[in-house]
């Protein structure tokens, strides 16, 4: 799976949070109301961008309207879910990577894991 710069995922917590697809124009605004500097893009650059994430197969691209249309390919959490996936099938010992997980997180979160293992799952 491709990392993402911190531009590209910008866009994409913007596509990811929107109820519709987004044209580069409005996500281009939104970067800008969100910007903690005056630097506005160009709407050239997210273009240029929202093309790099859709040859990452990470956003579609509306091509029956103009200006064209874009919303993610999957949801934040499938994106996070195959970044883990990818990062335990890097390593040798994978229960050492979760072991060393799981004493990092709070004891909320290791209640919900309990309950969500414990959970019969549907193949």
């Amino acid at each position: 799976m491709a990392t993402l710069g911190d531009l590209e995922r910008s866009v994409m917590e913007l596509l990811w949070d929107s109820v519709e697809p987004l044209t580069a124009n409005d996500l281009r605004d939104r970067l800008a109301d969100s910007a903690d500097d005056s630097k506005e893009l160009a709407v050239t650059t997210v273009l240029t961008v929202l093309a790099r994430l859709e040859k990452k197969s990470l956003v579609s691209r509306e091509r029956s309207t103009r200006p064209h249309r874009y919303q993610p390919v999957t949801s934040r959490e499938e994106h996070t879910v195959a970044l883990m996936n990818e990062a335990l099938g890097t390593v040798m010992d994978r229960e050492a990577v979760l072991a060393r997980f799981i004493g990092g997180i709070s004891a909320q979160e290791a209640a919900t894991l309990r309950n969500l293992l414990d959970t019969p799952r549907s193949a």
